[in-house]
């Protein structure tokens, strides 16, 4: 039976007894040493497949593992042929995965998603462009004045997207890009420091007063999964790297 990895800690760092992971019946936790480092695993179920109750469990392994401590988690689906492949992958990159755990020690992720509230947007834009109203009366096709609408708009809608990554990246050790996508002006992932949680919940709620065009929604804390494989080196002949079998 292939391995199951969660993440990966110290391995002077307590590790509570009991916790559960995927399957059903689910796994016990066990873990993987080599060195100073151990990566959390359990056997991987054969019908392993992204289904809400292993997701709620991978995540439930991460936060119950790191409440002593750090976990650079690994996202849901990474597995490996065996135990002794996991431990010839921690001793091949003990310092690349030491390295991303000192920068995610004591820190959360928040995702931050931003549209636009389309009613709210134009009358933002028209009240700071007052020159659109005046050619409104210039102009008999309506649809001509709508695209002049609609290209203001979407520069109001990329110079927020910078106002917002400023705003709440100031609070933050890092932050991550999203892909770009229609339906959104951006999808921001930030690195927290758990100190510094209330300074970042209250600027966004700062931010939601003041620009009441903006529609914020925010996932988090959440284990720092979106920082946890930054630069990830590439794998030797030698041994492969996790492998992630389950595509969500």
């Amino acid at each position: 039976m292939t391995t199951y990895v969660y993440g990966i800690t110290p391995a002077d760092q307590r590790i509570p007894d009991g916790i559960e992971g995927v399957g059903d019946p689910p796994m016990p936790l066990r873990v993987v040493r080599s060195g100073d480092l151990v990566a959390l695993c359990s056997d991987a179920p054969a019908d392993l497949v992204p289904r809400r109750t292993d997701l709620l469990a991978h995540q439930h392994v991460v936060i119950e593992a790191g409440r002593d401590g750090t976990v650079l988690p690994l996202r849901f689906g990474e597995v490996s042929p065996d135990d002794e492949n996991v431990a010839a992958i921690l001793d091949e990159r003990h310092d690349h995965y030491l390295h991303r755990m000192e920068e995610v020690a004591g820190k959360d992720e928040f995702n931050v998603t931003v549209h636009h509230d389309e009613d709210a947007v134009r009358q933002v834009v028209l009240a700071d462009e007052p020159h659109l109203m005046s050619r409104r009366a210039t102009i008999e096709d309506n649809v001509t004045f709508g695209e002049l609408v609609a290209r203001a708009v979407s520069g109001r809608g990329k110079s927020d997207a910078v106002l917002v990554e400023r705003v709440l990246g100031a609070h933050a050790a890092a932050v991550v890009r999203g892909p770009e996508a229609a339906d959104r002006l951006a999808d921001l992932t930030f690195l927290v420091e758990r100190e510094r949680r209330h300074e970042f919940e209250e600027s966004l709620r700062t931010l939601r007063q003041e620009h009441a065009h903006l529609r914020t929604r925010a996932t988090g804390p959440l284990p720092p999964y979106s920082f946890a494989e930054t630069d990830r080196p590439k794998p030797s002949k030698k041994s492969s790297r996790f492998g992630r079998a389950v595509r969500g």
